[in-house]
């Protein structure tokens, strides 16, 4: 490509990335230029929310340890 094609191109980037309203397409571009995968942008919203929300509970102490629960099922272990 000349280097006035990429600016084109570029620039129709630009264009439709301001029109795009999913936000799923949004984060597939974004993990597309970014070339790497980082997981919370690939995720939907709800599913960052569920992480969210079972942080906040952790933060609150809402939470049984992981020893506590090994021993509840140790005999089907």
């Amino acid at each position: 490509m000349e280097t006035i094609e990429i600016e084109e191109v570029r620039g129709e980037l630009h264009e439709m990335i301001d029109l795009v309203r999913d936000e799923k397409v949004l984060n597939a571009v974004y993990v597309l230029l970014k070339r790497e995968v980082d997981f919370w942008f690939a995720i939907s919203a709800s599913e960052r929310q569920a992480i969210e929300q079972g942080l906040a509970q952790l933060d609150r102490g809402e939470f049984i340890p992981h020893e506590n629960v090994k021993n509840s099922y140790q005999k089907w272990l």
